[in-house]
């Protein structure tokens, strides 16, 4: 530790024994009555690049092994999950706690449009108003028994991804991104933040990375040539996967449909995460 160390790890970009310990002393205990075995957090170095199709086809993915999962939308003014699955009725509370909306699965999520009394309200708040909602979602709802609890985060480095990586006990992030070289240089922020945070890179998504042409079946990449091999090799990330763009299942999304179609694009990842936890 520096001569000159201040004591507050949050702004501190060093790596050394105290700031580990001071984040992990900054976690903070679920809701009581919550039983949550693992926290994987979804994370982007900017919007638009899919992190939220990519939290719902995880949580899918394990449900569908048996595991029960969950999904904390930490996506505070851009909430799209309950969207994906179709979600349409309100959480409820006691004196107690809130507890989660389930999908017609059974899939537990939490989200602010999920206790908006509209959908489309636009949610101005301060920074650290957002990221104290976040926080909530953790420290506030009771989850119950889950297996596999994936938090969809907002895009950046910001106030709530800074928030979930400090309270919540993360087991890793799986990082998304699209081909363009902009994203990748901006993925690279927030593989830097997840260093510096002492969490571990899980697994690199690439969306939108090509179409198949349905009648000759060649692939065409629209967006550029792929990135993804070169972070996941300067990064030192075990497990990449790529999500061609496909319209039915941007219609399966945009219907709440997300649980009725075969998505096999991160089998890959959901089976590391299996094999991780065994």
């Amino acid at each position: 530790m520096s001569e000159s160390c201040s004591h507050d790890c949050s702004h501190c970009h060093a790596s050394c024994s105290d700031k580990k310990k001071t984040l992990e002393s900054m976690k903070v205990a679920p809701c009581q009555g919550s039983n949550i075995k693992h926290v994987i957090g979804v994370i982007s170095g900017k919007g638009g690049v899919g992190k939220s199709l990519v939290t719902s086809m995880l949580a899918v993915a394990m449900h569908r092994r048996g595991y029960k999962t969950a999904v904390l939308d930490a996506d505070i003014t851009g909430p799209s999950i309950p969207q994906a699955f179709g979600l349409t009725g309100k959480a409820t509370s006691d004196d107690t706690c809130l507890y989660p909306v389930e999908s017609k699965t059974g899939i537990k999520i939490m989200s602010l449009n999920l206790l908006l009394e509209n959908t489309t309200d636009a949610v101005i708040w301060r920074g650290p108003v957002i990221a104290g909602t976040a926080r909530q979602f953790w420290t506030e709802v009771n989850w119950g028994d889950v297996d596999y609890m994936f938090v969809d985060m907002p895009p950046g480095t910001g106030d709530v991804p800074l928030t979930v990586f400090q309270s919540l006990p993360l087991d890793g992030v799986i990082i998304v991104s699209s081909p363009q070289q902009l994203v990748a240089m901006i993925v690279e922020k927030a593989a830097k933040m997840a260093n510096a945070m002492y969490v571990p890179i899980l697994a690199l998504v690439e969306n939108m990375s090509y179409f198949t042409c349905p009648d000759c079946g060649k692939e065409h990449h629209i967006f550029g040539d792929s990135h993804l091999e070169q972070i996941a090799l300067a990064y030192n990330v075990p497990h990449i996967a790529q999500i061609p763009i496909d319209p039915l299942v941007a219609q399966a999304v945009d219907n709440g449909q997300i649980e009725d179609i075969q998505m096999p694009f991160l089998d890959n990842i959901a089976d590391y995460l299996e094999s991780a936890a065994k």
